[in-house]
């Protein structure tokens, strides 16, 4: 079995698509379903079912997939064992925009400076999604911002609270207000990013929570960015809760106010794997640098 084929088949496993598998791994699609094919000839069994326009796994399939990722793993750790002692290596991250923009540049500058053979390559995806990621191999690492700390089939480890503030137009109704409760919002425009992103999801089931009994849930206006969610709320168009650190400058400037309103709910920042994963070298330098920039 030839690491390439084994490669492909990961990638056509993970995405349950030829199409798309050949157009991420840079391949046209007759080479991709000729590669999977040589591989079951290889083995002399079939590793996907073609159900008319989709695919699924066989049993067979199912068996050779934590092998293939092993195999995978393995050689990108010998790659780096030969490397003269230097790290070397892809590490596929996933993160979210807040971490990214503003958690993140130190520690993407330092390991692009003093391990450049190290490429590293970011993936932006909420919570859920990066862990489904990380249980399939998908990603090497990834970084969450949630209140929980276990989560099944990881490793998780915590790196910092990250403190979270709601934020208004310094004209804002609210604004100057102290001891507010999450009732006094009701009625308030909310701004926010889309479901899924664990303080969007928490806030609004805090609000969901102190109105009138009933299935409705609060209407946020959604946006795909923090920039975009920040200018929106110094325009006056509503009130988000936010990471402090993604609003520090706006609110020294005075463009966005703190509100009295405190979160009853704590968030951490995370880096997670696999669970039994084992880290290449230049993934475990990586998990090292996170640690000790996040003490400091």
């Amino acid at each position: 079995m030839e690491l390439r084929l084994l490669a492909t088949f990961e990638k056509v496993a993970e995405v349950l698509s030829f199409t798309r598998a050949a157009a991420e791994l840079g391949y046209a699609q007759s080479s991709v379903t000729s590669q999977v094919k040589a591989l079951e000839t290889a083995l002399g069994t079939e590793l996907f079912e073609r159900l008319g326009g989709r695919i699924r796994l066989t049993g067979a399939g199912e068996r050779l997939l934590p092998y293939a990722r092993r195999m995978a793993e393995l050689a990108e750790e010998a790659r780096a064992a030969v490397a003269a002692g230097e790290a070397a290596g892809t590490i596929t991250i996933g993160t979210m925009e807040s971490l990214t923009t503003y958690r993140l540049p130190p520690l993407l500058e330092y390991v692009h400076h003093r391990h450049p053979a190290v490429r590293l390559s970011l993936r932006p995806t909420l919570g859920d999604a990066t862990r489904q990621a990380l249980r399939r191999g998908t990603y090497d690492l990834g970084f969450l911002m949630e209140a929980e700390t276990e989560h099944e089939g990881l490793e998780a480890e915590v790196l910092a609270p990250e403190p979270l503030v709601l934020v208004a137009a310094p004209g804002h109704a609210l604004a100057g207000r102290t001891g507010l409760a999450a009732a006094d919002l009701a009625g308030t425009a909310l701004v926010g990013t889309e479901p899924g992103c664990a303080y969007r999801d928490l806030f609004e089931a805090e609000l969901a929570g102190a109105g009138a009994p009933g299935p409705s849930r609060p209407q946020f206006l959604e946006f795909g960015t923090i920039e975009a969610s920040k200018r929106t709320v110094a325009s006056g168009l509503g009130i988000a809760l936010l990471p402090r650190i993604t609003v520090q400058e706006e609110l020294a400037s005075g463009a966005l106010v703190a509100l009295g309103w405190e979160p009853p709910f704590t968030l951490f920042t995370q880096l997670a794997w696999r669970r039994g994963k084992r880290l290449p070298a230049h993934v475990r330098l990586f998990v090292e640098q996170a640690r000790r920039l996040a003490r400091e």
